[in-house]
């Protein structure tokens, strides 16, 4: 049974899924310098969340440590702070590679086998590994994209007013 065929895995994708539409979702609207602008005293902003969300979270898990890409992991540390996004980066650039990095991590989740170990850990950075398998970094990812999506909840009622999903 391949993984896209596991019930298992397509019901966590499935789940994965709905919190990236929520992290796309909630920022539908907003301008550039909307994106751009900090909301809390460290400095963040909406358009540096979803970089990060592209490249710390979607690529680092799915396509380096899930599928163990040697040149993901060899670019890993070409970005410094994926939080910042440079002046000269459009904001479209940005939702575009996150779109682009949760299909690349779809097709990195249909490749592989849900009970092999990881491919790949940066042991020099973190020491052991605390995920061992695709389903283990499949619920971390939809905790972290989760917690995400709510961060960028709060920040765009700062930024306009509007509110994602509220139930009354």
């Amino acid at each position: 049974m391949s993984p896209t065929s596991n019930p298992e895995v397509q019901a966590l994708l499935s789940c994965l899924d709905g919190q990236r539409r929520h992290i796309l979702g909630i920022l539908d609207g907003l301008d550039q310098e909307a994106l751009r602008r900090p909301v809390l005293p460290s400095g963040w902003n909406c358009l540096g969340l979803v970089q990060h969300l592209a490249l710390d979270v979607e690529r680092f898990w799915f396509r380096a440590v899930v599928a163990g890409d040697a040149a993901v992991v060899e670019a890993l540390d070409d970005i410094d702070d994926a939080w910042r996004v440079g002046p000269d980066v459009p904001h479209t650039e940005v939702l575009d590679r996150y779109r682009a990095e949760a299909g690349l991590s779809n097709a990195a989740v249909a490749a592989a086998d849900p009970d092999a170990p990881l491919a790949w850990w940066p042991h020099h950075l973190f020491g052991e590994a605390h995920l061992h398998t695709l389903r283990d970094v499949l619920l971390h990812v939809i905790t972290e994209t989760a917690c995400h999506a709510g961060h960028l909840d709060a920040a765009r009622e700062l930024v306009d007013g509007r509110r994602w999903m509220v139930l009354t």
